[in-house]
This record gives structure tokens, C-alpha cells and sequence, in this order.
């Protein structure tokens, strides 16, 4: 994939997350693409509204990419991420045979490849993909920083 089309797709996740930090969301947005370059599925977390621990952004854009082509295997597309998977993500993206994984921000307390967990290269799993990182870092952490700031002040009682 093209540097150009990766900024276009990161865009789009990044609106996504936008939407979820207004809908007091964590704000990731996923976009999974085709091998082709068609869009799939976009997504952003749910959590908060679904009282649901699995509605992470990629794993609702894994659902819907893979109802959309009738198969859970997602063999040659791509996941468009604007914060590095948790291991319950990255986990779903090899599950899914995803073949590449771009991702935004880095996640330092939460982020499976930061803390470690590379089901990538792990000899013993069944799959490896690709996985790049720090796409449009400053934007994705920004609206990360912003969310959380915003989420700490109302905490102690201030408005927004």
C-alpha cells in the first residue's frame, strides 16, 4: 500500500475517533481495507455505550469487515488503527489472518507490542503479518491526550 493511500485511510480512522471522543468514547478509529483497496468496515469503540469490554474498535471493524465478505478470514487486508492494538486486539487481528496492521500512536501502558506481546513473529501461532507503526502519531496521541485531559478535569468536578 501506497504511502499516499495510507494517509487517506488513517484520515478516516482518525474522523472515526473523533466521533468516539465526542460520544465520550476513548476515541480509536479502525478501518479495514481490501486487498484491492476497497474500505470494509470503519469503526470506533463502543465500551462505554454497549457495556461491552470487547468493543474495541478493531473488533468491531473485524465483525463487520467479515459479515461484509461472508468469511472470517480477512486473508489480504490491511487495519487501519489509530492507537496501537491491546493484546485482545492483536490477537483478533491474527485470528482474522489479517496481512497488515498500520497503527497510529504508540501505547506504552497498554499496547500489546509494547508490552511485549508480538503474535507477529511468534513461531508457535500459525499466522504472521505485517505490522507499522507511528502513522499520523502526533494527531492520534493529540486527540488521546485531549480525551483523557478533558475525562481528568470533569472527574474533579470542573465543566469541560
Amino acid at each position: 500500500m501506497k504511502n499516499k493511500d495510507i494517509d487517506l485511510y488513517f484520515d478516516s480512522a482518525l474522523r472515526l475517533a473523533e466521533d468516539a471522543f465526542f460520544q465520550e468514547e476513548v476515541p480509536v478509529g479502525a478501518v479495514i481495507i481490501s486487498k484491492t483497496g476497497e474500505i470494509l468496515s470503519e469503526a470506533h469503540n463502543l465500551k462505554e455505550k454497549n457495556n461491552d469490554v470487547t468493543a474495541h474498535a478493531e473488533i468491531l471493524a473485524i465483525k463487520e469487515a467479515a459479515k461484509k465478505i461472508g468469511s472470517w478470514r480477512l486473508t489480504g487486508c490491511s487495519i487501519i488503527v489509530t492507537l496501537e492494538p491491546c493484546p485482545m486486539c492483536l490477537s483478533a487481528i491474527a485470528q482474522s489472518r489479517i496481512k497488515n496492521l498500520y497503527f497510529g500512536a504508540y501505547d506504552k501502558k497498554g499496547g500489546a507490542l509494547s508490552l511485549g506481546y508480538n503474535f507477529s513473529s511468534d513461531s508457535r501461532l500459525n499466522h504472521k503479518f505485517n505490522i507499522y507503526g507511528g502513522f499520523k502519531h502526533y494527531e492520534c496521541s493529540t486527540l488521546l491526550s485531549n480525551f483523557f485531559k478533558r475525562k481528568r478535569k470533569n472527574y474533579r468536578g470542573q465543566s469541560f
